[in-house]
């Protein structure tokens, strides 16, 4: 893998990219959907083999300088959208399938070491948390919701099994001051955990990554943006995710298990219920994670998760059983907190 920094990336290492150009086979030639564009690693990387073209899409318009680079350098063959990736079918032409479409989730590197974008725990800025696109910012959230979507947002999506405590306290902090910088959170999570030496986990982790699924909506964009790619990747296409935390991981498994050619069946003694066999893809697959070397120059990728599954040649048709198997994550991330 060539890791060395250049002005696109400029210290944003692609994860596992080794493994998704092989994946991709750009070599081949065809069109390929960079669903988080970022620092561009991806997509750049596709772009040496000739024959290629990108269609790239990220919600951060602050990645347009990065994206500008390739454009001026492959004006015919690249070209980018400030959009989410749950709005596919803005760009992209259901009689012209794509080869290979790539999900790499979760938060840029840009974006955690931009201290106003408030990610990081180190911010003495505002909670932010916005990815792009979002409605409001996770000190909406903070300041507006009532004190039981609080606590459901953070142990549903952070796993935190401290999200009462931590609730209750941000409940009567905010009786007499607004929540409104990183550091005033930072200190009631703090003293609403129990001291645990050894753990090596940040306390403010959970809570934190709670907060920024739920600003950015960001269960509901992907189950939306796994299903729009299955319907615009050509038969015999891949669909290649990158996921770093379980509620990601577990979505993108289930669909890729549950709607295969190998799929399992409740018991062999049932019926297969014909309105509930939609398949999809060729076969399940095993996931792939980082090596040993990828993860002592880039810590950040230890979390990562890879998992691919090839479209096969059957007709599209909405899978709405993935949607009803996640109801519950959807229905939270409805909540306003304007």
């Amino acid at each position: 893998m060539n890791l060395s920094n250049t002005l696109l990336e400029s210290s944003h290492f692609p994860v596992m990219l080794d493994e998704v150009i092989k994946i991709c086979s750009p070599e081949k030639g065809g069109i390929f959907v960079d669903c988080t564009f970022g620092g561009g690693g991806y997509s750049k990387e596709i772009l040496k083999f000739p024959n290629t073209s990108v269609i790239a899409f990220d919600r951060d318009k602050k990645v347009e300088k990065n994206a500008k680079i390739l454009k001026d350098k492959y004006s015919n063959r690249f070209s980018f959208f400030n959009e989410k990736f749950s709005n596919l079918q803005k760009v992209l032409d259901n009689k012209k399938k794509v080869d290979a479409i790539i999900f790499d989730l979760g938060l840029s590197t840009f974006q955690l070491q931009d201290m106003s974008r408030g990610f990081s725990f180190k911010s003495k800025d505002k909670i932010d948390m916005n990815m792009g696109l979002a409605p409001f910012s996770a000190e909406d959230v903070l300041n507006n919701l009532d004190e039981k979507s609080l606590k459901s947002i953070i142990k549903i999506f952070g796993d935190e099994k401290e999200a009462f405590k931590i609730v209750k306290n941000i409940i009567n902090f905010r009786k007499t001051k607004r929540i409104s910088k990183v550091i005033d959170l930072v200190k009631l999570i703090e003293s609403s955990k129990k001291k645990n030496f050894k753990k090596k986990i940040n306390v403010c982790t959970k809570t934190f990554q709670a907060l920024r699924i739920f600003v950015n909506k960001e269960t509901s964009e992907l189950i939306e943006g796994i299903i729009k790619a299955t319907k615009f990747v050509k038969p015999g296409g891949k669909i290649i995710v990158v996921s770093f935390h379980s509620i990601e991981d577990k979505i993108v498994k289930y669909y890729f298990n549950n709607f295969s050619t190998d799929r399992s069946r409740p018991s062999r003694y049932l019926p297969e219920d014909k309105n509930n066999s939609i398949v999809l893809f060729k076969k399940r697959n095993n996931f792939l994670i980082p090596s040993s070397k990828e993860i002592r120059i880039n810590p950040p990728s230890r979390s990562a998760k890879l998992r691919f599954s090839i479209r096969n040649d059957n007709n599209f048709i909405e899978p709405t059983e993935l949607k009803d198997k996640f109801k519950k994550y959807l229905n939270l991330e409805e909540i306003n907190a304007q």
